[in-house]
């Protein structure tokens, strides 16, 4: 560790203005390969207010910080400088770590900068922060932070990756580079640590970072979530299309309340409200889905919802994603239906609430083989409910739902892609009339702003439709005997409203 000492003659304001040139002429250097590797987006510097912001410090003693991934060392910067403004008697000690040598000149030209702006004493490594702290949980080392800062790298991990074999022995079990760097510093946080980072959204819900979540929940407690209304401001300057989030987590108990604000970017003035605690973690909720709601109406919405009588389970239907997987079975996709083969759905056979097939142009095939490699595929003829799984954030509808009758396709069997979810009852058919009503109630207004607030990706995971609450069984079937088979979105809402009241405001 090396002690910087001396008199103060860096201004907070000076500090700043000169981490973000740095940012800014590293990241215009960066090469693309090296960005995609490393899964590298350097914090902008108005973000990295916004996110040191939300962490809580004291007006003395000490605070170690860590900083994983710290690029050119926007956030420490931001820390230093809000320490030199508001709590000069508070001693810092910070550990950086950044594993590309091309950044670690400007990141060393940053932290001089923050020692001649506030007592700090300083830890750089050019480690790869992922080895490091498995080694430190591994052979059992004491917390050694209180405080995490991170912008942490973004890119899926491979089952046959380095970092694969990192983090299995000390059981960190995780998909993506973002939740791996999370999770580490949490667990060499101290009690009564902050963690305080910005990620992609996506960890908030569905099946895939279940584990992280569980692991989050168990050991912390969320005390800020702060969402931007538009994705394409954060890293807009590295060209990055992306939902994020920024939490502050503390390890403890969970508070009564969590605090939730919205802005456009990191630089309009946010809206902020407080929501109780089990309103964004429900304790009887086996997924440990986030609920982020944005404003009271939100969760205003978020409680009607969550009084709907039934879940799948009781209804006794299930909703899985289509079992086509068409890279996997290249050989069996035919562009037109014929002898020997089963009619195939894709997304865009969905059209205003029913199905529409075959597609006359486009170039998705229409039908797939019959055979024994693609028996294990097919659903029998019967009325099923579809729903897209992505969509565009733009679209006006984030739910897009589909009514499949016997008579709408030829044959006995039907094959569904894997980009769509289907509602069946145990891999066979539904009732027609609740298959309406189901269909029309997923198109309904309040589901489609349900699944906005908490599914902010615009994926609709089989997991998100499971976790949802539903009407009775026979409101389904008073919706699909009103609507009929015609479930046009928009013509919906006024049977939905009359059938099931409560739903609406």
């Amino acid at each position: 560790m090396r002690r910087q000492t001396g008199r103060m003659t860096t201004r907070p304001d000076d500090l700043i203005a000169r981490t973000e040139q740095r940012r800014l002429a590293c990241s215009a250097q960066l090469p693309d390969a090296t960005r995609t590797k490393l899964g590298q987006f350097f914090t902008p510097a108005a973000a990295a207010d916004l996110i040191v912001g939300l962490a809580e410090i004291p007006d003395k003693g000490s605070i170690r910080s860590l900083d994983a991934g710290a690029g050119t060392g926007s956030l420490t910067a931001a820390l230093v400088a809000r320490a030199a403004r508001e709590a000069p008697d508070l001693k810092l000690h910070l550990t950086t770590f950044e594993v590309d040598p091309n950044v670690n000149a400007e990141l060393a030209a940053t932290l001089a900068d923050c020692a001649d702006a506030h007592p700090v004493t300083i830890d750089q490594r050019p480690d790869d922060f992922l080895a490091w702290a498995a080694e430190q949980l591994r052979t059992g080392a004491a917390p050694q932070f209180d405080l995490a800062i991170l912008n942490p790298p973004y890119r899926k991990i491979r089952a046959d990756s380095p970092e694969r074999a990192v983090l299995d022995p000390i059981g960190a079990s995780t998909t993506n580079l973002y939740t791996a760097f999370v999770l580490l510093a949490l667990r060499l946080l101290a009690p009564g640590g902050q963690l305080v980072a910005i990620t992609p959204r996506s960890f908030a819900n569905g099946t895939y970072f279940q584990k992280f979540r569980e692991e989050l929940l168990s050991k912390a407690a969320l005390r800020n979530l702060h969402v931007f209304d538009k994705r394409n401001i954060v890293f807009g300057d590295s060209d990055v299309l992306q939902e994020n989030v920024v939490f502050r987590a503390v390890v403890g108990d969970p508070p009564s309340s969590v605090k939730i604000s919205t802005s456009e970017g990191y630089t309009d003035h946010p809206i902020s409200h407080e929501v109780p605690y089990g309103q964004v973690v429900s304790p009887s909720d086996p997924k440990s889905f986030i609920r982020i709601t944005t404003d009271v109406a939100g969760l205003e919405l978020a409680e009607r919802v969550a009084d709907l009588p039934a879940s799948l389970a009781d209804l006794e239907l299930r909703v899985s994603t289509g079992r086509v997987v068409d890279f996997r079975t290249q050989n069996n996709l035919r562009a037109e239906y014929g002898v020997g083969t089963v009619p195939l759905l894709y997304p865009g056979h969905l059209r205003a609430g029913r199905i529409s097939w075959p597609m006359a142009t486009g170039r998705k095939p229409n039908a797939l083989a019959d055979n024994t490699d693609t028996a294990p595929l097919l659903l029998p003829s019967g009325a099923y409910v579809l729903v897209k799984r992505f969509s565009a954030k733009e679209e006006p509808r984030r739910v897009s739902a589909a009514l499949l009758l016997p008579d709408d396709l030829p044959g006995t069997t039907v094959a569904i892609e894997n980009h769509l979810n289907v509602f069946h009852a145990n891999s066979a058919g539904i009732d027609p009339q609740v298959a309406a009503g189901l269909a029309a109630f997923l198109n309904s207004e309040p589901v489609d702003q349900f699944v906005r607030l908490f599914s902010g990706h615009t994926q609709i995971n089989a997991g998100d439709l499971r976790s949802l609450r539903y009407p009775s069984l026979e409101q389904l079937r008073e919706i699909g005997s009103r609507v009929g088979y015609s479930i046009k979105v928009g013509d919906v809402d006024a049977v939905v409203q009359d059938v099931v009241p409560g739903l609406y405001p």
